[in-house]
């Protein structure tokens, strides 16, 4: 059986954004940041075009979601070892003994569990998905997204349907 696939990585589907992450139950991460990459991958038939999907819509989209990331603070909404609240224009954000206070407009806040790669590929794969179907695109029969927060480490998150 035939398969089609479209990859997309590019030198500005960047993003440098500060985070850290919980583990062990009762363990805080040094807030810290990286330079991400993201590169996605989507499997699905040809169009009348004979394309997966437009590379400059991918792209567009991708650049997009990225964007939104950049120079932030990431914070999960989901994670039980974070209190996070918003204080007017601050986020304040406690645990493991340790307390942040951060402008609101200088933090993403994000309905995922923690910042780590893994859930920030998941994340990204969510929003692609949402833009491809408002742009009126059929969903990916397979779609994988690459977070890579530094030289030779990644995490990956693929789906199908």
């Amino acid at each position: 059986m035939d398969e089609y696939r479209v990859r997309v990585t590019k030198d500005y589907l960047v993003f440098c954004a500060a985070h850290f992450i919980t583990f062990d139950k009762d363990q805080c991460e040094r807030l810290h940041g990286h330079n991400y990459r993201v590169a996605a991958e989507l499997t699905g038939p040809l169009n009348e075009s004979h394309l997966v999907y437009d590379f400059i819509a991918l792209k567009r989209m991708l650049r997009d979601i990225v964007n939104h990331l950049d120079h932030r603070m990431l914070v999960p909404l989901k994670n039980p070892l974070l209190e996070v609240e918003e204080r007017g224009a601050a986020i304040r954000i406690a645990s493991c003994k340790k307390e942040w206070s951060l402008p609101r407009e200088d933090c993403v806040l994000l309905e995922i569990e923690n910042t780590t790669a893994e859930r920030l590929a998941s994340w990204i794969a969510g929003r692609l998905r949402e833009e491809l179907a408002r742009a009126g695109l059929p969903s990916p029969q397979r779609l994988r997204i690459d977070v890579e927060e530094t030289h030779g480490q990644s995490a990956v998150y693929e789906t199908t349907g």
